[in-house]
């Protein structure tokens, strides 16, 4: 029997094992995504070392895909799989350096807090159950995973909600229980009135190959879902393709694509300014939503965000940007940090999965005063 051990064969784990023979220089490596060259997510295990001073090294973080997401970054540690706190973590010529001493035999470090496909399908078991939902799988992935879509709502405009194209960004299937706790919520009379005035498709993660096999940014063929809305196919990426063919049955009015950013340590919107003939519409509704969204969220900011694309050059391959050209719809990409809000800084969390949540029952506000609008 091993008393130290470290291991990541589980639902979403990541991590090579270079070398464990020394508590105080544990050597690691974060394996790649599958048919990619992307890095970055991790998740692992340590057991049998309570009360010692233990140094993980990742001594290939600097080939990962964003390096930029290393500065002033610190790892999530968890005890019990549900309380996620962070750990003192630096980067230093090349190497991501994680310095920890566990109080209790068995640890999970992380990039991010990890949502397990258990628990998402714990989430689709539980929401079915509120009577005005309709739960439907759209298609299956690659290696044969459900597609969940979650249908509420009765009125006639029609909001799609989509979360974790990239199934590193775990902090959007977080923002998704927010969302939807408080969607579902009858004892909210802004989501009762939001529910009458419009249709809600949500698909609360997007890439569950991805997800379950602890990949950054690509299913299992290798694809990078946000780059695959302009040419999707069964063959490379089956859950974009099931997901146009039902947007057209049921054409979108807002299109809410979430996502997290690995370097920015804020919570923004990017929009779809820079698709052929943005319209001046599209543009007041999403002005609408963003001060809605900063109204009923401090932790949500517009100061800080991507630069915006020159009129014409917008990406029509990411979701945001096809949705917003096809559709003529409000489109939009919600980012959110794998640090923290810098804004609001918390030192023993950083941005958490309660804030994530927090953050999706908040929208529903900006999605208010904008409805009548689309």
């Amino acid at each position: 029997m091993t008393d130290f051990h470290i291991n990541a064969g589980f639902d979403s784990g990541n991590i090579i094992v270079n070398d464990a023979s020394d508590h105080a220089n544990i050597r690691l490596a974060i394996r790649k995504d599958t048919n990619s060259d992307f890095y970055q997510w991790f998740h692992f295990r340590l057991t049998g070392a309570k009360d010692k001073t233990c140094l993980m090294v990742i001594e290939n973080a600097e080939g990962a895909a964003y390096t930029g997401g290393w500065e002033d970054y610190r790892a999530c540690a968890s005890y019990d799989r549900e309380t996620w706190f962070r750990v003192d973590t630096s980067y230093e010529n090349g190497e991501l350096i994680i310095s920890h001493t566990p109080e209790l035999d068995s640890v999970y470090y992380a990039y991010f807090a990890p949502y397990s496909m258990d628990r998402h399908a714990d989430l689709i078991a539980e929401v079915g159950t509120h009577p005005d939902v309709s739960v439907s799988v759209l298609g299956e992935t690659i290696e044969g995973q459900s597609m969940d879509c979650v249908t509420v709502g009765t009125g006639e405009k029609t909001m799609w909600v989509i979360a974790r194209q990239h199934p590193g960004e775990s902090m959007a299937e977080w923002w998704m229980e927010g969302f939807l706790a408080r969607l579902l919520d009858d004892d909210d009379p802004l989501a009762r009135v939001l529910r009458e005035k419009a249709t809600f498709h949500i698909i609360p993660n997007m890439n569950p190959d991805g997800s379950r096999q602890g990949n950054l940014r690509t299913n299992a063929a290798g694809s990078n879902l946000n780059r695959e809305w302009d040419k999707a196919s069964i063959q490379s990426s089956p859950e974009v393709y099931y997901t146009i063919l039902a947007m057209n049955a049921a054409r979108p009015d807002l299109c809410l694509d979430v996502h997290g950013d690995e370097a920015l340590p804020y919570n923004f919107i990017a929009g779809a300014e820079g698709i052929p003939g943005y319209t001046d519409k599209q543009a007041k509704n999403q002005a609408t939503f963003l001060e809605a969204y900063k109204r009923s969220s401090p932790d949500f900011q517009t100061k800080v965000g991507y630069p915006v694309s020159a009129p014409g050059q917008g990406n029509l391959s990411m979701c945001t940007n096809w949705t917003a050209h096809e559709y003529d719809c409000l489109a939009m990409t919600l980012e959110m940090p794998f640090k923290d809000n810098a804004n609001l800084p918390d030192e023993e969390f950083g941005w958490s999965p309660d804030r994530c949540a927090k953050l999706g029952g908040a929208v529903l506000d900006a999605m208010m005063a904008v409805v009548d609008e689309l």
